[in-house]
């Protein structure tokens, strides 16, 4: 009797743990994979001729003037990270001006990575290089160099401070990297004689540091992180002895020359992104 008494205390215990275990929740692991995945977070590209296509001669639609396609680093980045919703609201010869009015809006409050690439169209470096490429005196080049250096040094830090706050008001939780520009030269390389001198071409590397000065202090004053990509780029400039990530002058089109082609973007740009970003 006492035993029959023992096995239905028994059996009602065990009914009523396996009532427990069954209101208790599993563990996350148990059942995550049975919920439909989150987007980790949002990636916003902005800036220039430099975040987008040029250089690397592949094109959405060559007739865009935005010039976008496919072997940039911020679109290689969003492929890595397929987790990341992305837009690319980058487009060539974008302005600090014209990004604030047009790319910044972009933007959302949920925006978790934002990358920047825009200062040297303010500076008019664009009109630098056809000046040193057009012109034969060294002189006239060195001339609008020191031009574009000094509205770099005055004007364009004011700019970019300006910029760079409608960012961080549009995206006030996203991590902001502001993204360098390369030199272009290796000087006394394998260039010879030929295009420009290594005057010049001095010159011009020395409008690169100046511009990567003025981009990572204001990066730095807006608490935002400061890609410069200069060290990596150096074995890779145009007249050194390693694979090109810059276009050189290409006179069939001129407005491919001075940019990062796809090494440029995917093995240069890319991985100090990623070293960034993790």
């Amino acid at each position: 009797m006492r035993s029959s008494r023992a096995r239905r205390r028994l059996a009602s215990l065990s009914l009523a743990l396996a009532a427990v275990c069954l209101a208790v929740p599993a563990a996350p692991g148990a059942y995550a994979a049975d919920i439909e995945p989150t987007t980790a977070g949002k990636y916003v590209a902005l800036g220039d001729s430099y975040a987008v296509a040029p250089g690397t001669r592949e094109y959405d639609n060559p007739d865009d003037p935005c010039r976008r396609g496919p072997s940039t680093y911020s679109r290689l980045w969003a492929q890595q990270h397929p987790s990341y919703s992305f837009m690319e609201a980058s487009c060539s010869g974008a302005t600090t001006a014209e990004l604030a009015s047009q790319q910044v809006p972009q933007l959302t409050t949920d925006t978790t990575l934002v990358t920047v690439q825009v200062g040297g169209n303010d500076v008019g470096f664009v009109e630098v290089l056809k000046n040193c490429i057009l012109t034969i005196d060294d002189k006239d080049c060195i001339a609008g160099v020191e031009a574009a250096k000094a509205a770099a040094t005055s004007s364009l830090p004011t700019a970019l401070a300006s910029t760079y706050a409608a960012i961080r008001a549009k995206a006030p939780s996203a991590m902001v990297v502001v993204v360098g520009y390369p030199r272009l030269y290796t000087i006394g390389g394998s260039c010879g004689i030929f295009g420009l001198s290594d005057r010049e071409r001095t010159a011009l590397n020395s409008a690169a540091d100046t511009l990567a000065s003025v981009l990572a202090a204001e990066a730095a004053k807006a608490g935002f992180t400061f890609l410069d990509p200069r060290a990596a780029f150096d074995p890779h400039t145009i007249c050194s002895n390693g694979q090109a990530w810059v276009t050189s002058l290409e006179w069939d089109k001129i407005n491919e020359s001075y940019h990062p082609n796809k090494a440029g973007h995917g093995e240069g740009y890319l991985p100090l992104l990623n070293a960034i970003t993790g």
